[in-house]
């Protein structure tokens, strides 16, 4: 796991690469999916939890299989499906 945190914060682009990050975060704007409320500090490395948080697949053209996301706190996230660890931050 700790692969796939370091990939996110150790690469410009991160998981979803730097030119699909506006694409996507405009999908899911237009999705309308809820923001889940977190007490804690919504940053890459921090696990949500299991219940309560609905998780979403990232379609296909965005090539991104590994991951899920959901809205923290109205920012966009992509959380490690197993662990529910963020690990990346869409903004």
């Amino acid at each position: 796991m700790g692969g796939a945190v370091g990939a996110a914060t150790g690469t410009v682009g991160g998981i979803l690469g730097v030119d699909t990050r506006p694409r996507f975060r405009t999908y899911v704007e237009s999705r309308r999916v809820p923001s889940y409320r977190y007490t804690d500090e919504v940053r890459v490395g921090a696990v949500l939890p299991s219940s309560g948080v609905t998780y979403y697949e990232v379609p296909a053209e965005y090539g991104v299989r590994d991951y899920r996301y959901t809205v923290v706190n109205d920012r966009t996230v992509l959380v490690e499906p197993r662990t529910h660890r963020i690990v990346e931050i869409i903004d």
